[in-house]
């Protein structure tokens, strides 16, 4: 497996975070630091998570990523999780707990067009696709 790798860049209103190869604890705090810097500097709080070219890690990592959501505080995050599959999305889900994030498969348009949407948007279409 290859070793991970790490690019986050603010692309609009939104904080674009790109992982490839197989993640590390270190590298999941590497990213969760850039993010919160990206976060608190320009005030946006939307973060996509591009996970296609990543490598499923060991479960211990993504129990890392849920500690460092802990740190979070009063820092509200809306994240949407793009994955190829789903034992990425089922890493996913343990990393990131009871958050504001929604797992979205191989489809980066509709995380983009989620994290677009207000609040109430968001309640609402959660509240349709029950019914």
């Amino acid at each position: 497996m290859a070793t991970g790798q790490l690019w986050i860049e603010p692309v609009g209103d939104l904080i674009v975070a790109r992982l490839r190869g197989e993640p590390t604890e270190a590298l999941l705090r590497e990213a969760h630091d850039k993010v919160l810097f990206l976060v608190r500097d320009s005030g946006r709080g939307k973060v996509l998570y591009d996970t296609l070219e990543m490598d499923p890690p060991p479960v211990d990592v993504p129990w890392a990523q849920r500690a460092l959501d802990e740190e979070l505080g009063a820092i509200q995050l809306k994240r949407a999780i793009v994955v190829p599959n789903s034992r990425l999305a089922y890493l996913a889900r343990i990393a990131f707990g009871e958050g504001n994030y929604r797992v979205f498969y191989s489809d980066i348009v509709a995380a983009i067009q989620w994290l677009s949407q207000s609040e109430a948007a968001s309640d609402e279409s959660k509240v349709s696709n029950l019914t």
